[in-house]
């Protein structure tokens, strides 16, 4: 993996918008910042509703050169023409893979396991996100610290991405010791997403 400066921005969508105000919102921030990928993370089930969300979000990122990759559902990534799949399970990776294809984007979220992670990179992964890096009430609190990050980035080479109730003093901390940052709430939650983004992006490269 070639050396990059600084980390990116791996942007995740929020779990539930809406269609006509979330693009403009997500145009705004794509135009104050680079963005290396964009995650669909719908937690709606409905096909339909997904489909589109996913035909929209393409039309704003292609036309950016960002890639599109959508959480867990493998097949709508392969009918919807998008980059890949973000999955959360490493044991997943192999059967993505050969159904995407070589060129597809699969990435793994290994929460806070270097066994899930490791396993995922020997399946065939394109990246492994570790989190949360922040505490949280959600979950079982479990956090992925930054001795993990650190080891990852000396001992293997597959790009690392850091995610999970991020702030400016955990980016400024993990920017040596991580590629990407994955930011969703952390950003949308904001009163100006891209202000926010602008402020995260300042951290990573201070």
């Amino acid at each position: 993996m070639a050396e990059i400066e600084h980390p990116q921005i791996y942007l995740i969508t929020p779990a539930s918008f809406e269609l006509s105000s979330f693009g403009k919102e997500l145009e705004t921030v794509l135009d104050a910042v680079p963005v290396a990928c964009l995650r669909l993370a719908m937690a709606s089930h409905d096909e339909d509703r997904i489909a589109r969300a996913a035909d929209l979000l393409r039309e704003i990122t292609h036309r950016r050169d960002i890639a599109l990759v959508i959480e867990s559902h493998v097949l709508l990534s392969e009918r919807l023409g998008l980059d890949g799949v973000h999955l959360k399970e490493a044991h997943s990776v192999r059967a993505a893979r050969k159904t995407l294809g070589e060129d597809a984007i699969v990435g793994l979220h290994a929460a806070t396991s270097r066994h899930d992670g490791m396993s995922g990179g020997e399946a065939g992964a394109d990246y492994v996100c570790f989190g949360p890096v922040g505490a949280s009430s959600l979950g079982d609190g479990a956090l992925a610290e930054r001795e993990l990050f650190d080891w990852w980035s000396q001992m293997i080479e597959l790009p690392v991405v850091a995610e999970g109730a991020l702030d400016e003093a955990l980016i400024r901390d993990l920017s040596p010791v991580t590629d990407f940052f994955g930011l969703g709430e952390e950003i949308w939650s904001a009163e100006d997403p891209a202000a926010q983004a602008r402020t995260f992006l300042n951290a990573m490269q201070a």
